[in-house]
């Protein structure tokens, strides 16, 4: 279909002006960050723009929490939503150092490799790496990523997922990396219910030949699975009969870590 003379144009401008306000309303933001408490003038000021289209973004930024007024007219600060999304990251952005020490001691407790990882869509990430007191370790994971389905962590973190997000974040038919790889997504579901019910996961040569893995939740504040403390070495090494043992003590330095993190549960 033909475009009209002028509404493409139109498009354009209409769509740099909703980038602008964006803009400006995240720069009103850090001015009221910056000052504390700021007013429709003192912001206007600072961006060099109106009073009235301060005013408009502050009307927004209020309803959406962002910025709430104070009893002293015209002045403004930081709201509640901030501090909601701020407490979303903030165990992030702490896991690690809340999380190597017990990483060590563990590693040491168990002669095995002790990662921490996150979920990053379909994979793990490790953030967090300690090296066991057994031979020589396998590799370096800590930076690496890996599928999520042939993971004991990655078990772990989806085990709470509701089905709709599991089903968004895999695939129906899922990548094989060993002869033992989960690649149906129902058989991951049912698998994904038995870490649920006992609190822990395990890997038995999923992710490649020879390497045998259990992983056990950590959650934060509100009890939510941020990560996953892992526990991995050579299959002769950590066989079967190893893990049940091996997750008991995964689960208490995950207790430990989501105890840091402001866990009471």
């Amino acid at each position: 279909m033909a475009t009209r003379a002028g509404e493409g144009s139109g498009n354009r401008r209409d769509g740099a002006a909703a980038v602008q306000s964006v803009d400006r309303a995240l720069a009103a933001l850090e001015i009221v960050a910056k000052l504390g408490t700021a007013g429709v003038t003192e912001i206007a000021a600072e961006l060099g723009v109106h009073k009235s289209t301060v005013s408009r973004l502050i009307a927004v930024l209020e309803a959406r929490g962002y910025v709430e007024q104070l009893s002293e007219r015209g002045k403004y600060r930081l709201g509640f939503t901030v501090v909601r999304l701020a407490g979303s990251t903030s165990a992030h952005l702490d896991l690690p150092r809340q999380s190597q020490d017990v990483c060590d001691a563990l590693a040491a407790r168990v002669g095995e490799t002790t990662n921490v990882a996150i979920l990053d869509s379909d994979r793990i990430v490790n953030v967090v790496e300690a090296v066991g007191s057994a031979g020589i370790a396998l590799r370096t994971w800590v930076g690496q990523s890996c599928p999520a389905h042939a993971t004991s962590s990655g078990k772990a973190l989806l085990s709470e997922l509701p089905a709709a997000d599991l089903r968004a974040r895999l695939a129906r038919r899922l990548e094989s990396f060993a002869p033992n790889t989960i690649t149906d997504l129902g058989v991951l579901r049912t698998q994904l219910e038995q870490v649920r019910a006992q609190g822990w996961a395990a890997c038995e040569e999923e992710l490649e030949i020879g390497l045998n893995a259990v992983a056990a939740p950590i959650r934060d504040g509100e009890g939510r699975i941020i990560a996953a403390l892992s526990v991995s070495g050579p299959s002769y090494r950590l066989p079967p009969e190893r893990f049940p043992d091996i997750a008991a003590q995964a689960v208490e330095s995950c207790r430990t870590i989501g105890r840091r993190l402001g866990y009471t549960g």
